[in-house]
C-alpha cells in the first residue's frame, strides 16, 4: 500500500464507534501511515465527504483503477 492508493474498507477488526462502521464498503484514499500500539502500521483514509479515520492494513483492499486512454 503506498499514499494516494485508492482503498476499499472491507472489514473491522475492533469495536469501533458508529461513524467508523460507516466507513465499511466505503472507498478513500491513502493519506498517510501511523505506527500502531507496536503491532504494525495503520494507514490513515480519507474519504470523498473529506472524513478521515486511520485503519490496519488487512481492514483494507485495494481498488482497481479504471485504465483510461
Amino acid at each position: 500500500m503506498e499514499i494516494g492508493q485508492k482503498v476499499k474498507v472491507f472489514r473491522l477488526r475492533d469495536r469501533v464507534a458508529s461513524d467508523i462502521v460507516d466507513k465499511l464498503g466505503k472507498v478513500g484514499t491513502i493519506q498517510d501511515f501511523k505506527m500502531t500500539d507496536g503491532s504494525g502500521v495503520g494507514a490513515v483514509v480519507v474519504f470523498d465527504d473529506n472524513s478521515t479515520s486511520w485503519f490496519f492494513e488487512d481492514e483494507l483492499k485495494s481498488v482497481e483503477q479504471p485504465v483510461t486512454n
